[in-house]
């Protein structure tokens, strides 16, 4: 494991994963879909507003904590869901969420991991679990039974993935899904040797060839396999008919992630979601489409002020976190900055990545002159342009 004492933003890990990781893994991770129009997006959309500060308000007291879905977590940020993260780091989802269980923040796992749900659930029982879904009832079913047996409390279902994104980028850089080992890959790995040996040659030595864990009911393909692509597809056939049918399944909290539109985030809402993550999926699904933070005021007002209203895609900084809140989001999602701080620092270097963001978020409530998240209002922000 490098030194974290170097690393003092969430960039920083980004910038020590690009030095560690092969390129093109790391490729897949960082890059989005087609022009990376919607990915300079999510982070252009944050400079766009600028703060109005209060002063000399007593803020000794202050305090991050929020409460979502019923529960209090530490801070008003958790670890969005990423797949493949035990690719880049080994056991990543495990690291992932075994940190945000002792920082006392939520991690969603990813339907596309390649850990058993059931594991990550033995080791942090309050991770959520976010599910690619297509539109058969029958699959739909068996893996929602599979999910409530292993006790799952917030089930997640990602919704903008009806068709496979142009990702070209990837195949550029060396990396498809499934994997297609390569001379391009195999010197890269070489060329990485902690990344060879502490992560890819470790995880084989112990758990054999990475397959889907998650994607069904049961286990899916390997990683190396082509009938991983298929195992993805067919999710053009969701429709609003078949949230109906997962709410009549699912006993406990459901929250519908990939909304865009305040009239998608109305019929989630009356369709029985306990909540809404805003979400361009990061870039990486139709290139174009705007930061969630563009039409995060349109969406709050369409389901109103109590509605749990969430959202992910480029925050970056505490700053970035506070803005969103100041906005209406209710809660906020990170990704990237996490997978790269378990890559670089398994366990150590996620809780190290949820230290730094909170750390700013307390920092900046205190620049502004607040006590506490539930004080933001859309009168401490600017429009600068």
């Amino acid at each position: 494991m490098p030194s974290l004492r170097s690393i003092y933003s969430l960039d920083d890990f980004e910038r020590a994963a690009r030095r560690h990781l092969p390129h093109p893994l790391f490729a897949y991770v960082s890059g989005g879909a087609e022009d990376d129009v919607s990915r300079r997006d999510n982070r252009a959309a944050f400079g766009e507003w600028g703060f109005v500060t209060r002063v000399l308000r007593n803020v000794s007291g202050r305090s991050q904590a929020i409460d979502l879905l019923g529960r209090r977590y530490t801070s008003p940020f958790g670890i969005a869901p990423m797949g493949i993260s035990a690719l880049s780091a080994y056991r990543g989802d495990l690291v992932q969420a075994s940190a945000a269980a002792r920082a006392g923040i939520p991690m969603i796992m990813s339907g596309s991991s390649l850990i058993r749900l059931e594991d990550v659930m033995a080791s942090a029982p309050d991770t959520w679990f976010q599910a690619y879904l297509p539109g058969e009832p029958e699959k739909i079913d068996a893996l929602i039974d599979r999910v409530d047996r292993a006790n799952v409390q917030t089930l997640v279902i990602t919704v903008d993935t009806a068709v496979l994104a142009n990702r070209e980028n990837n195949l550029r850089a060396g990396f498809s899904t499934p994997l297609r080992p390569s001379m391009q890959f195999c010197w890269e790995g070489l060329a990485h040797p902690r990344w060879l040996f502490c992560t890819f040659l470790r995880t084989l030595w112990h758990h054999g060839m990475p397959h889907f864990e998650n994607s069904s009911a049961t286990r899916g393909a390997p990683i190396l396999s082509a009938r991983a692509r298929r195992d993805f597809g067919a999710k053009d056939h969701l429709a609003w008919e078949h949230i109906a049918q997962i709410r009549r399944l699912w006993p406990r909290q459901l929250v519908i992630k990939g909304v865009m539109h305040p009239e998608d985030a109305r019929l989630a809402r009356d369709h029985g979601a306990q909540g809404v993550i805003l979400s361009n999926h990061g870039g990486r699904q139709l290139d174009g489409t705007v930061s969630p933070l563009r039409v995060l005021p349109q969406v709050r007002e369409a389901v109103g002020p109590d509605f749990p209203l969430m959202i992910d895609s480029g925050i970056r900084r505490g700053t970035d976190v506070l803005k969103a809140l100041a906005l209406g989001a209710s809660f906020v999602w990170v990704g990237r900055p996490f997978n790269y701080a378990a890559a670089i620092g398994g366990e150590e270097g996620v809780l190290h990545a949820i230290r730094i963001l909170a750390a700013e978020v307390q920092r900046d409530l205190g620049l502004l002159g607040l006590l506490g998240p539930g004080e933001l209002r859309d009168t401490h922000l600017v429009a600068l342009r």
